[in-house]
């Protein structure tokens, strides 16, 4: 690699750079906390509905608990929706929400 500075030749290639200012998934489903429903339960749920691994799903379950709210997934609204039908029938609050997005200054 030839780094003489009176070259034209740059030892890189040029490529531009595109910032996306949209979201792939721009809805969250969100699952509330609640003083009826054991972990246990919400776990099994997200397993069974989000198909979340056992892992995440009590990841997910520990901060519901501790923040209470978490999205615990991200996608189109009509992918989010069923799922948050079958939470909500189950007894545990869900919502679907519209992610904000931030500004990154």
């Amino acid at each position: 690699m030839n780094l003489n500075h009176n070259t034209s030749e740059t030892p890189w290639e040029e490529s531009e750079v595109v910032v996306s200012t949209t979201f792939d998934f721009p809805m969250s489903l969100i699952v509330w906390n609640d003083e009826v429903n054991t972990f246990e339960w919400v776990i099994e749920t997200l397993i069974d509905v989000c198909n979340h691994s056992e892992e995440q799903a009590e990841q997910c379950a520990m901060i519901i608990h501790t923040k209470g709210k978490y999205a615990v997934k991200h996608g189109d609204y009509d992918i989010l929706k069923p799922m948050c039908d079958a939470i909500t029938e189950r007894g545990i609050g869900a919502t679907i929400e519209e992610l904000q997005q931030k500004n990154s200054y």
